[in-house]
């Protein structure tokens, strides 16, 4: 079973196997028709020839026999029978010559025989190379009959035969039958010496065209492999990749056509790569040329929102909203200006052994101001060993999925979950709000997105919190994913390495619809836990 798998594989992935394996098998069986139609029709000529001279010749000594005997009276006076059965078998002894053209057996019929009647044969051969059947058929007809046969003699050899007979009636005594068997050693030696000519042929055939087939498909396939490795090397980056162009047929038309197409893409490519760059560039040198006058503008809208007092209500709720926006502007340049530090690569950690348990319950109290706005209780479940992390980039990850789940919540408990094995550490953050709409989840990273623009936000987002969480946690090597499904809530989980840096592949904790009843919790035991103060339940 192991070969086979190992064979099916090699099949899968090896076109020049599979084209020179249906090659074999297509060769060998039309081959092998061909040889075997080949030799049966150069057996059947060589037979029919050798039958038809057979009986040609039989009939002939038949009738010289037949000859011999009536001429020889066996009356009174007249030699006996021994004799003139002697006389018949020499005379046809003679007739076959010395390279023993046939064989002889004169034997008397069944109705005579057991007269003690002579019974004759030539070179040794045994009676048992005629078949009972056929004797009864010589005695039953006056006609010639012919059969193949295996020819015994007394010394132990077997030779294939042809057996011609017919009777011989001998005047005063009854009828012999009279047996002529053709050796066919010699026909069956040149039917073999055919068979084993037509058998090296036929190999020899089969490996010239899977030879050929080999040269034809390596020639082939060994361009298009060359162009499928550079195809991959581009995929990887290595944009310079190009195909060696050799000729001027088809195959070296498609390798000018693959380095047209990378050249292209590698222009293509350049020409994105530079306008993110100054999209980039663009971004930081806003962020920073901004921060200046924003100060600026802050220092007044303090001085603004501290004398609202003094102004009447219109003046007053500007100045209160020049407050505000302002705190959000400065959150958004804020966040801009991590964006493109992630997109420059200068982001780095700042690691230290932290318990994940106490940086969750520390970010739910500096939420307890927006929690308690909301009436949102936040439920906090399992607890972890101590791992190297960013203490001050992961409670920012957390705030933003705690603050996400409080605001799209709808009042309802926040759970986090906390679970860890040998290589990972998992949080999960799940509200029980509208969730997520289908194809929802693959976009919330995405920096500006929001699940339902025109809802009304309390906390003034700007939709580059989840996109920076994310970045967040791809430079611990983990990872943030989501599951949300319409009416059932929506989970976000974090999945961080126990070792810093460290490649994972798999979460302590799972992320779906089927672990809905995991996270049920009894409400009148939820108020028992809540803290009357922070709303933070801790268990």
């Amino acid at each position: 079973m192991k070969y086979f798998y190992q064979f099916k594989q090699a099949w899968n992935k090896s076109l020049s196997l599979r084209i020179i394996a249906t090659t074999f098998i297509v060769s060998t069986i039309l081959v092998t028709v061909i040889g075997l139609i080949l030799i049966n029709r150069v057996s059947s000529g060589i037979l029919t020839s050798k039958e038809s001279s057979s009986i040609t010749e039989a009939s002939s000594a038949i009738n010289e026999a037949q000859k011999v005997v009536t001429a020889t009276d066996t009356g009174a006076g007249a030699p006996n029978i021994s004799t003139v059965v002697d006389t018949a078998v020499t005379a046809l002894a003679v007739r076959a010559g010395q390279s023993g053209l046939y064989d002889v057996l004169f034997l008397a019929s069944s109705d005579i025989s057991k007269q003690g009647l002579p019974e004759r044969g030539t070179n040794l051969v045994a009676e048992n190379s005629v078949s009972d059947d056929l004797r009864n058929r010589v005695e039953k007809t006056e006609k010639l009959l012919w059969a193949y046969t295996e020819i015994n003699y007394l010394d132990g050899r077997k030779i294939p035969g042809l057996v011609v007979a017919a009777p011989i009636k001998i005047n005063n005594v009854g009828n012999y039958s009279l047996f002529l068997l053709f050796p066919l050693d010699k026909e069956e030696e040149t039917i073999g010496i055919i068979r084993s000519a037509v058998l090296a042929t036929g190999i020899f055939l089969i490996f010239g065209l899977l030879i050929l087939v080999w040269y034809l498909t390596r020639s082939v396939l060994s361009p298009v492999r060359k162009t499928a490795e550079a195809a991959e090397r581009l995929r990887m980056g290595l944009l310079n990749e190009r195909v060696p162009v050799s000729g001027e047929d088809d195959l070296a038309k498609l390798a000018g056509s693959f380095n047209s197409m990378a050249a292209s893409i590698q222009q293509q490519i350049g020409q994105l790569e530079q306008m993110s760059r100054m999209q980039k560039r663009f971004v930081s040198d806003v962020s920073h040329e901004l921060r200046t006058p924003l100060t600026t503008v802050r220092m007044a809208a303090d001085v603004l929102y501290e004398s609202r007092d003094q102004y009447t209500g219109e003046t007053a709720r500007a100045a209160e909203l020049l407050s505000t926006q302002i705190e959000r502007f400065e959150i958004l340049l804020s966040q801009l200006l991590e964006i493109s530090r992630f997109d420059a690569g200068a982001a780095d950690l700042s690691l230290n052994m932290v318990n994940i348990k106490d940086v969750i319950e520390k970010t739910a109290d500096s939420l307890s101001n927006l929690l308690a706005k909301q009436e949102t209780p936040v439920v906090i479940t399992g607890s972890a060993p101590e791992i190297e992390l960013d203490q001050r980039r992961i409670e920012r990850v957390l705030r933003n999925l705690i603050s996400n789940a409080s605001e799209y919540g709808e009042g309802k408990p926040i759970e986090v979950e906390i679970g860890s094995d040998e290589e990972t550490i998992a949080v999960v953050v799940k509200d029980k709000g509208p969730g997520l709409k289908p194809g929802e989840s693959s976009l919330v990273f995405n920096r500006f997105w929001r699940a339902d623009p025109a809802r009304a936000r309390t906390t003034g987002g700007t939709g580059l919190g989840l996109a920076i969480a994310l970045e967040d946690a791809r430079l611990h090597s983990g990872w943030i994913d989501v599951w949300g499904s319409p009416g059932k809530g929506t989970m976000f989980r974090l999945t961080l390495p126990r070792i810093a840096h460290k490649a994972i592949s798999s979460s302590s904790l799972p992320l779906g619809v089927g672990n809905d009843e995991k996270y049920e919790l009894d409400m009148s035991a939820l108020q028992e836990m809540l803290d009357p103060d922070t709303k933070i339940a801790k268990q």
